[in-house]
């Protein structure tokens, strides 16, 4: 499969340039997709940022050096991109738990982090459904959170803000604003490099009757890949979203549109195992694949 093949020529690029300068510009260009969905598909696949997995390869490459070489201890921290020895140091400390120097004095045995590479699994379950539509611009209005998604936090952070909002009253003013059925979760101002984006809480319009200060944003005309999931909130929709990117993504012709994301919390229990609710994520086709 393409897919496969340009997320592995990607990472090939990486480890013959690993002690050059790699943008995750020219690494999503070798991917074949936007510098947005290269992102966004390698932070969901991996549980790290490209930006952490290329330090932690070189660190790896560097404790090797370290271990089975004579150069000095400064050259291998300039040889991988270290301004200063310090910040080497520092570096190989948090990874290591030791110094170089003393590495290579004690001949202690260093955590190696080997090359990722992406395979295809069959798994059999059931296919994912969905359907394709196109929605010209329109507006949402809520209450916005800054989240950061270091360490999963995002998966702790955005049910306990439902939570609070839900206990303030405020969904309740919410869905007597809606001018269509169903609260939204919307994903939006990526910044997938520094692991945080923006939740907001809200619903399509532009007022919320009964709530003084809230947040109006645009979401742009676009097409959407649209997937019903069904259980228990928050771990079913997770689950689907997790299955869009390692699964849905590889096996389709299409990429992240770069828009924001819409979880839509339809009517109902969203405690309850019967529940459904939508995810719509914004795609564009990539014809280069």
């Amino acid at each position: 499969m393409n897919w496969i093949q340009n997320m592995n020529n990607a990472l090939e690029y990486i480890e013959q340039n690993i002690a050059d300068d790699i943008t995750s510009e020219k690494v999503s260009e070798i991917a074949l997709f936007s510098k947005f969905h290269f992102l966004r598909i390698f932070h969901i696949l991996t549980g790290i940022t490209l930006g952490d997995y290329i330090r932690l390869r070189r660190l790896s490459l560097a404790a090797k050096d370290v271990m089975t070489t004579e150069m000095k201890i400064i050259d291998i921290a300039y040889k991988y991109g270290y301004e200063t020895p310090e910040a080497f140091t520092k570096a190989f400390r948090k990874l290591h738990k030791i110094t170089p120097s003393e590495a290579r004095k004690q001949e202690k045995k260093l955590k190696a982090i080997p090359p990722i590479s992406f395979q295809i699994t069959v798994k059999g379950e059931k296919r994912m459904d969905y359907k394709i539509v196109k929605k010209e611009k329109f507006k949402v209005a809520g209450l916005s959170k800054h989240v950061t998604s270091k360490n999963g936090e995002n998966f702790k952070i955005i049910p306990k803000f439902w939570q609070e909002t839900c206990d303030k009253g405020i969904t309740e003013k919410l869905e007597k604003s809606a001018v269509e059925s169903g609260l939204l979760g919307i994903c939006y101002d990526y910044d997938h490099e520094h692991e945080n984006f923006n939740y907001m809480i809200g619903i399509r319009g532009e007022t919320i009757e009964g709530l003084d200060e809230y947040e109006v944003i645009d979401v742009p005309s676009c097409t959407w890949a649209v997937f019903e999931g069904v259980g228990s909130i928050p771990n079913a929709i997770q689950k689907v979203v997790k299955k869009i990117y390692s699964e849905w993504f590889p096996a389709t012709h299409y990429q992240h549109a770069s828009s924001p994301e819409l979880e839509v919390y339809l009517p109902g229990d969203p405690s309850s195992k019967d529940y459904k609710f939508e995810v719509w994520v914004p795609v564009v086709e990539n014809l280069e694949k």
